[in-house]
Parts: structure tokens; sequence; C-alpha cells
């Protein structure tokens, strides 16, 4: 990772940060909100990362846009790829916070998965959306030992496994290549959202599901 200060090493830890967790859990950052400096660095490195790409957003433009002083950034956060983890581990949060959400309120685990389509469809259809946040940060990372990437993959492996806990309890016959095939095509209706016709890359996403909860 490219570092933009000579300021302390990032920090490898996956564990918790602070949380911005939005409603709606999808990959478009939340409304801004009053908050402490911490907060308002977070909050604005969301927006932008999300809306320009995190190698083009520069450490005095976050400063600026968040009206904190450098020191004030670099005691919150020591470097801008540290500040790129917590964004990550954010986006993370608020996906999971949400989908938890969505299956406590589903009567069935069949239920819970169409919700979960809805979901991604309302998501697609927003006016601020940018395509999936972690599929534009691995973009930017090749490196699949950077620590960007490892929590990109713990997302991933995350969300696949809650999906194939859903298709168990569903009774589907291979919960994990069902998983799979879900995950794949909401990557694939994320992305063919935003590049191309976001009705229908979710049409075409719920035939998916439709096929996979019937097998």
């Amino acid at each position: 990772m490219t570092v933009d200060s000579p300021q302390p090493a990032v920090q490898r830890l996956l564990g918790p940060s602070t949380n911005l967790a939005s409603s709606d859990g999808s990959s478009v950052p939340p409304a801004p909100r009053s908050g402490g400096a911490k907060v308002r660095v977070l909050e604005t490195a969301t927006r932008l990362f999300y809306e320009e790409g995190i190698h083009s957003v520069g450490v005095d433009r976050l400063i600026s846009e968040a009206s904190v002083t450098k020191a004030t950034f670099y005691k919150h956060y020591g470097s801008k790829d540290n500040l790129i983890l917590a964004y990550i581990r954010t986006q993370h949060e608020r996906v999971q916070q949400r989908m938890e959400q969505l299956i406590a309120d589903a009567d069935s685990p069949e239920l819970a998965v169409r919700a979960w389509v809805a979901a991604l469809a309302d998501e697609v259809n927003d006016p601020d959306f940018r395509g999936c946040a972690f599929l534009n940060a691995a973009a930017e990372y090749h490196d699949p030992r950077d620590p960007v990437r490892e929590v990109v993959a713990m997302h991933r492996d995350w969300y696949t496994e809650r999906l194939a806990d859903l298709l168990q309890d569903a009774g589907h016959a291979l919960p994990g290549d069902g998983a799979d095939e879900l995950m794949l095509a909401r990557d694939g209706a994320m992305s063919g959202a935003y590049a191309g016709d976001a009705i229908a890359a979710t049409a075409a996403l719920g035939r998916v599901v439709e096929r996979v909860l019937a097998a």
C-alpha cells in the first residue's frame, strides 16, 4: 500500500472499527452526520473513496474536506493506510448488520434470500450507487496479501458462508455450491447494474436465485 506520510505502520488488525452503520447496509455510503473529528474523517473518506476511488484521494484532501488539522488526522488514524482499513471494515460491518436484520425480519430462509435480492435491487437503483465497494477496493489492490485485500476476502468469506447457512436451513442439497452461485450472481448484478441496465441485472439475479432455491 502507498503511504502518504512517514507515519506509524499500517495496522493489520481486522477487528471492530468506528461504526457508522447505515439502515440500508448497502455499498452506498450513509448520509453525513455530525460527530467528532475521528468520525468526520471516516465519513469523509467513506464518501470520497467510494465516489472517486481510494488511490485518487490524498491526505490533504481528506483533511480539508473533513475540516480537521493534519495533527488531528494522524492522531486518530496514523496514516492513510489505517484510514483505508477503517473504511473497508466499516463497509463490512454495515453489510453484516443489514444482512442479519433481513434474516431476523424474514419468516423463513427462502423469504430472507428473496428479501436480500430486493435489498440489492434497491441499492443498485440508488442514484449514488457506484458499484460494490469491496470489488472496487479489490480492483485497486492487486496483491492478495495486501491488508485491504485481506479484509475484502474476509468479507466475502463471511458473505458466502451466510448465504450457505440460509440455503442449508432452506433444505438445499448443496448449500455451499448454491451460495457460490448466489455470490457470483450478486457480483454480476452489482457490476452489470452500474455499467449497464440495473433492471436487467437485478432481474437476472432474481432468476438465478429462484433456480438455486428450487434445487
